[in-house]
């Protein structure tokens, strides 16, 4: 073979896509059971037909090569198999966030251009109030509808002929204003599918839970991934406690991903005790404090830590630990794996840039911005080609993420850019003050923001959720920071009760800012001097 052969298209190499890994799963793992969905069931056989069916189900509503799907559904079949019929039929899926308000489902319908939305005839009322004021709304076909009309449509199967085509677009939370469109290309998804299988280590023995939506970062990529693997998907329509350790101790369950704050609500739960066999838990949207996962460590649940971003196709980073790290004392272990870690197999180098736009020193101390390329990142914004150049740094994604690098290689964020408090000219990193609250034994969660101050410019307020049956006040919990960090890094004012978390579960920390501003104007509890630097 010369080297122009090379550049026959199709000659040497077919295109990459995730939607591979169920033809080749219903070829070799024909028998063996894909889904368990309440009282539904298939094997893989089966769910190969079904994708190929809900293809020409799409086809035959007017879908198009190149068209936007929307998906309005909760963990079910019907969302599985929309991450493989929707490409199938060529068209582009876009996974609408369930908890999402009627505008704002609008919008991105609007925005997206869907011919069809595939929607939980639960949802219907939501979706139709969300349609109503489209001009031009797209057809809808729910999923008690679905189940019937896709068991006679036609099987379809259109080929993919450029893997750096729009398999997906998933839309940011839009805290920062309206939400971004971020684009997936196939083979992006194809690569991250397989570094998920791997770095899980799934094989066909695998049950994976379904507590992380699909509807975000399309579920970290684990529809294909488990697919790969040959494992078990079990759907879950709604995260429960009570649930979710049902089947972990019913069902044989051996992988799931989680927010820490699920986490925290898993860990708090009155029915939690060890488990009889480890469990391989995977968490991510924000770093996991070290008190949760020490107490998720004595339940059983081995958490592994996945740093990245919806523009990531969901994991980039994650803690892989070393087998030296189980010889370290508790606390220095612990140090250890609450890191955000390295890149995946697939992922390329991570630099650091400071201020001044040169890379930092990988000393553990120098703060500089996450930035990332390589076939794990978006190719942009739909329809925002100015969002787009706003977030590259030529050929890198600028994450926003500040963090720094251990001189072992490992990454460790610091907080986000914005939410860096900057009191009296000192930067107050609000994890470090977070981590700082949930050593204490009486707090569950912690969030902590700037508020304004008229003569330090900004000053720490948290937001705290403490564990059932916890007797905790405000000057304990400041008093207890003072007693572990720098007395100007101790929040000066305590706020307790449930956080406002985003649908992936991260605090709402805007809401909480505004929240702030509010909550200084009450007597301040401990002396004026406390927010100034020291």
């Amino acid at each position: 073979m010369n080297a122009a052969d090379a550049t026959v298209p199709g000659h040497v190499f077919t295109e990459l896509t995730p939607v591979s890994f169920l033809r080749r799963a219903a070829a070799v793992f024909a028998e063996r059971p894909a889904v368990i969905d309440g009282e539904f069931r298939c094997t893989y056989a089966e769910l190969w037909e079904r994708a190929q069916r809900m293809a020409g189900l799409l086809a035959r509503h007017g879908v198009r090569p190149g068209d936007r799907v929307c998906l309005l559904a909760p963990n079910t079949h019907l969302a599985l198999e929309a991450h493989y019929g929707v490409p199938l039929a060529g068209a582009v899926l876009v996974a609408l966030n369930t908890r999402l308000s009627a505008p704002e489902i609008a919008y991105i319908v609007e925005h997206s251009g869907a011919r069809l939305v595939l929607a939980d005839t639960e949802l219907l009322p939501l979706l139709d109030q969300a349609l109503a004021g489209l001009g031009e709304p797209p057809a809808v076909i729910a999923s008690d509808h679905y189940d019937d009309a896709v068991l006679t449509a036609p099987p379809l199967c259109v080929e993919v002929t450029d893997e750096r085509g729009l398999l997906s677009v998933n839309y940011t939370s839009g805290t920062t204003g309206r939400p971004k469109g971020v684009m997936y290309h196939h083979r992006g998804a194809y690569l991250n599918a397989l570094a998920m299988a791997f770095h899980t280590t799934m094989d066909t023995t695998s049950h994976y839970l379904w507590t992380l939506p699909m509807f975000h970062t399309n579920g970290w990529c684990f529809p294909w991934a488990v697919t790969a693997a040959g494992g078990v998907h079990h759907c879950l329509r709604k995260v429960d406690p009570e649930t979710v350790w049902r089947a972990l101790r019913s069902e044989g369950i051996t992988h799931l991903c989680a927010a820490p704050t699920v986490l925290a609500m898993l860990a708090d739960h009155p029915g939690a005790a060890p488990l009889a066999h480890r469990v391989r838990v995977f968490t991510g949207g924000a770093p996991p404090w070290p008190a949760l996962l020490a107490r998720t460590t004595e339940l059983g649940l081995r958490v592994q830590h996945f740093y990245g971003l919806t523009e990531t196709f969901g994991c980039a980073l994650l803690c892989e630990p070393q087998p030296e790290w189980e010889d370290l004392p508790h606390d220095a272990w612990l140090g250890k794996v609450v890191r955000q870690g390295i890149p995946t197999v697939v992922g390329e180098a991570v630099r650091l840039v400071g201020r001044d736009g040169e890379q930092v020193p990988d000393d553990g101390v120098s703060l500089g911005e996450i930035e990332l390329r390589g076939n794990n990142v978006m190719s942009g914004y739909y329809r925002d080609d100015e969002a787009t150049a706003a977030a590259s740094d030529g050929p890198w994604f600028r994450t926003g993420d500040l963090a720094v690098r251990h001189p072992d290689g490992y990454l460790e964020i610091r907080d986000r850019a914005k939410d860096v408090i900057i009191s009296g000219g000192e930067n107050i990193t609000s994890v470090e003050v977070e981590n700082t609250l949930t050593d204490h034994p009486g707090v569950a969660q912690a969030a902590v923001v700037a508020g304004p101050h008229e003569v330090w410019g900004e000053v720490p307020v948290a937001f705290v959720a403490l564990r059932p049956g916890a007797g905790v006040g405000e000057r304990e919990l400041i008093d207890f920071v003072r007693s572990r960090i720098a007395h100007f890094k101790a929040p000066r004012r305590v706020v307790f009760g449930p956080l406002p978390t985003t649908s992936t579960g991260k605090p709402r920390k805007k809401l909480l800012r505004e929240r702030a501003a509010a909550v200084l104007t009450a007597p301040v509890p401990v002396p004026e001097h406390a927010g100034e630097p020291s």
